[in-house]
């Protein structure tokens, strides 16, 4: 098990995730839909975990896990058995609505890669959190406060996520009616 350790937001982080999100779709090719920069390093002035997290949309999960083994892997990446996201509480959904691939590279800059349904809730949920924090910014350092707190309060990354996706949750009730009230969309540009 891993400490969690949270840096400073940088302004950095969108200009290489861009970059980053630019070889994945040159490697992949067109089954990749769409390649976003998701995630808390994705949201200005957020503490962030060092770690790119970037979302994949795809038409077929199956398909696109068999076509990007070998690309990602020459790009560093290790497939890891991950193949369900949290289903956010109050929702009846099936887990297998929430079904994903995942990938992550370690090292000197590290990136988790989620591969997605397009259209799926969890592709949309990870849209709405970080469009949602982009445009609330005085909400960006009450959850970095807390993530920071939870951070030091636990000695295990599984630990740190178990506790963080219930307030996860709590923000999406929120996002959900902006996304409402605002007409925000998910299929909006990439970011």
């Amino acid at each position: 098990m891993t400490a969690v350790f949270l840096a400073a937001p940088e302004d950095a982080w969108p200009r290489r995730a861009a970059e980053l999100a630019a070889e994945l779709r040159a490697a992949l090719g067109p089954l990749a839909l769409r390649v976003e920069h998701i995630g808390s390093t994705a949201i200005p002035g957020m503490a962030a975990k060092p770690v790119y997290d970037l979302q994949i949309s795809v038409a077929d999960l199956d398909a696109a896990a068999a076509a990007f083994d070998a690309p990602l892997a020459g790009l560093g990446f290790t497939r890891r058995p991950y193949e369900h996201d949290h289903v956010p509480a109050g929702r009846a959904d099936s887990p297998d609505a929430w079904r994903k691939r995942y990938w992550n590279r370690a090292g000197a800059e590290p990136v988790n890669l989620h591969v997605r349904l397009a259209g799926s809730p969890n592709e949309r949920l990870a849209l709405l959190f970080r469009d949602w924090f982009r445009a609330h910014p005085a909400a960006v350092p009450a959850y970095g406060a807390f993530k920071t707190a939870l951070a030091d309060a636990v000695d295990d990354s599984d630990t740190y996520t178990d506790v963080k996706d219930p307030v996860v949750d709590l923000v999406i009730v929120a996002a959900e009616e902006w996304a409402t009230t605002s007409g925000w969309s998910s299929s909006g540009p990439t970011a």
